[in-house]
């Protein structure tokens, strides 16, 4: 018998201003706090984290243990915390996140009715986050821009993986499979697909929300999609079975539409066709305005979001563009993308 239904293991690096705002959502749980515990796993961190960390400590009505690390990635410091954890489930949530008062709940309630071996939740907003916040949520977790592959919508045109913003496995999971890989980017999407190859019961829980607070301006946003486009490149060198039709569409749309603007000066018939892809674009992207209005109610987020999403899709196209080309083509052993300045 486990000491804690559920151990919540936090990677953390350089982000002393947000793990305030995580710890007390955990202190708002409508879930008993004897039931879980936090393990805040420092990957390294150059800010004030551990004073930070001390004063949240002595606060909070919950165990909360604290490890210090040198910087390896969040995979290897995720890793660290399930060799310590003593729960029987392991939640992954990230620092820049809050979670609603009744994730703990609806989780619980999931694994007593399921008996899930996996499980993953969504992200969304909460009302004070900035506009450019919520554009970047609508960009991320509508349909319209993703094909429902981050389980935020039932119509899904790609398979569904919990991801480590929002994810949890049973104890016996990593006994079995061991632990996440050493990839930066991507090695939560590369353990849920060990995981679903494995057999195991992976459900969604829609009702278990946390709340993202992501990027804080286009170019830290760009960076971080750039280096997801080239982390699947890196992930099917892995295991093939992570690239799906919907990965190539960003890289198709980005280097066509630029070919055929390149190109269109040059024919009547390509210049034409140069016209219609960009109506149909802006088509779209006045159907991503008036929806993000009508999700947010906010004119300034529905502004942002049609930039955010193409900023989106032309940083995963590069950066899958980008990827191909190192890995596959010249056949390099390692890519990542942006490094040294991807926090700048």
């Amino acid at each position: 018998m486990k000491k804690y239904l559920f151990s919540i293991i936090v990677p953390i690096y350089n982000r002393s201003d947000e793990i305030v705002d995580l710890i007390r959502s955990f202190n708002a749980q409508t879930f008993s706090r004897v039931r879980f515990e936090v393990l805040l796993v420092d990957d390294g961190s150059t800010d004030n984290t551990a004073v930070v960390v001390d004063e949240l400590i002595r606060s909070s009505s919950f165990q909360i243990r604290f490890y210090r690390r040198d910087h390896e990635g969040p995979g290897p410091a995720r890793n660290y915390g399930m060799s310590q954890a003593e729960g029987e489930y392991f939640l992954f949530i990230d620092s820049d996140c809050i979670a609603d008062p009744e994730w703990l709940t609806r989780l619980a309630e999931a694994i007593d009715t399921e008996k899930p071996d996996a499980f993953g939740g969504p992200d969304s907003v909460l009302d004070s986050f900035t506009p450019l916040q919520k554009a970047i949520d609508f960009a991320m977790t509508s349909f319209l821009t993703t094909g429902g592959m981050r389980g935020h919508s039932k119509k899904k045109l790609a398979k569904f993986y919990p991801r480590s913003f929002n994810m949890g496995i049973h104890h016996k999971i990593y006994e079995t499979l061991g632990s996440m890989g050493s990839l930066r980017h991507g090695q939560d999407l590369e353990f849920s697909r060990r995981i679903v190859a494995s057999g195991a019961n992976v459900i969604s829980v829609p009702e278990a929300v946390v709340y993202h607070k992501r990027r804080t301006s286009l170019r830290k946003f760009f960076r971080q999609i750039f280096n997801w486009g080239v982390a699947r490149i890196n992930l099917t060198l892995i295991d093939n079975a992570i690239l799906e039709p919907l990965h190539f569409i960003p890289a198709i749309g980005t280097i066509g539409y630029l070919v055929i603007l390149m190109l269109s000066p040059f024919h009547p018939y390509i210049f034409h066709l140069w016209l219609f892809g960009t109506a149909m674009a802006f088509g779209l992207l006045t159907i991503i305005f008036f929806s993000s209005l009508k999700r947010y109610k906010d004119i300034r987020a529905a502004l942002l979001a049609p930039v955010v999403s193409l900023t989106q899709v032309f940083a995963y196209g590069f950066g899958f563009t980008a990827g191909f080309w190192m890995r596959i083509v010249l056949k390099n052993r390692e890519y990542t993308g942006f490094v040294k300045k991807y926090y700048k």
